[in-house]
């Protein structure tokens, strides 16, 4: 396993993280999870995500007592709050009350003294921001957090973020999770990825497999041992199963071919070559396939391979697509602000 730097800050995260969306606690055997995560730290992971809401915070109990086993220091566990865990007015969201008291609470189920990376797991609008970057500065000095993070955020809200922490000398978030793969690649043009990587927040890159459709085996039709046929869980998979997007992930299969290799290893390869990605947490549903994920850090992609697919014949109709919409919310923002 091989080992990066996220962002600017000092901690060193595996290149392939372990994530617990819709597997642990949900559509996995509590047994095989355990299996996985095992797997997992004796293969050099040492990072390991999480979040408060996942299974109604089963993912939690699930994931600390698998990890009860391994040394402490040797494991770099991350949580996320925001999403309602409750019925209250104060059960969800970014303000201090919520965020102390969820992670105390995600510290008990996971049973730990502290969280290496807390995250905000999307942006609140209805909380001021300094609320927040003060609450998540407050938690590092006292040490029930190491590092604070967001997800899903956008390049002006991490900027934000980091002026309110220089200003308060608090804290700067060190992360931004955020959705990218081959077919998802939008934080490289709406200046996610370029803002990151100027103010050294380093990229987690969740789904980067697209939920299974760039492993190829979406191509003809839907197995029925796969993501896209367990109703519990394809309710965003069967959303990205457009011609579109197995057209491009066949062009991930063939390139896989030509490397000898498999297209899941390609794709997580590819990611890996991305600008200021530190890590790419990887969901699976037996110990075999995070084994093949794995192998991806000791992928050699050929320049001229990595060169080839950006060439996507799709990237000028998106990008014309996201500029028309970008005109269109800024004269929109115009017409109602005047």
């Amino acid at each position: 396993m091989k080992y990066r730097s996220v962002g600017n800050s000092g901690v060193r995260v595996s290149e392939i993280a372990l994530g617990s969306w819709l597997t642990f606690g949900k559509s996995l055997d509590d047994e095989i999870a355990a299996e996985i995560i095992e797997t997992a730290y004796n293969n050099g992971i040492n990072f390991f995500d999480t979040s408060d809401n996942y299974a109604g915070r089963k993912a939690e109990k699930l994931l600390g007592e698998a990890l009860s086993r391994f040394p402490r220091h040797k494991l770099f566990v991350a949580s996320k709050v925001f999403f309602p865990v409750g019925e209250g007015p104060n059960d969800k969201g970014l303000s201090r009350k919520h965020i102390f008291e969820e992670v105390k609470a995600s510290l008990a189920a996971l049973n730990m003294d502290y969280l290496d990376l807390y995250q905000c797991h999307r942006y609140d609008y209805s909380t001021p921001l300094e609320e927040t970057v003060r609450a998540m500065s407050d938690l590092v000095r006292n040490g029930t957090i190491l590092y604070w993070g967001v997800s899903m955020w956008s390049g002006t809200q991490v900027k934000r973020a980091c002026k309110i922490a220089d200003r308060i000398n608090g804290y700067r978030p060190i992360s931004n999770q955020v959705m990218y793969n081959f077919l998802d690649r939008q934080i490289e043009f709406n200046g996610i990825q370029k803002v990151c990587r100027k103010l050294g927040v380093g990229l987690l890159a969740f789904s980067p497999l697209a939920e299974g459709i760039l492993t190829g085996k979406y191509q003809n039709n839907i197995p029925d041992n796969s993501r896209a046929a367990n109703k519990k869980i394809n309710n965003f998979i069967k959303q990205r199963l457009t011609e579109k997007n197995l057209t491009e992930s066949a062009r991930i299969v063939e390139s896989a071919e030509k490397l000898e290799t498999t297209p899941a290893k390609l794709s997580l390869a590819w990611l890996l070559n991305r600008k200021n990605v530190s890590s790419v947490i990887t969901g699976v549903s037996h110990a075999t396939q995070l084994l093949e994920n794995i192998d991806a850090t000791n992928i050699d992609v050929p320049k001229l391979y990595l060169k080839s697919l950006e060439n996507s014949p799709f990237k000028k109709l998106y990008l014309s697509t996201y500029y028309k919409s970008l005109r269109l919310y800024r004269y929109l923002k115009y017409e109602f602000s005047s």
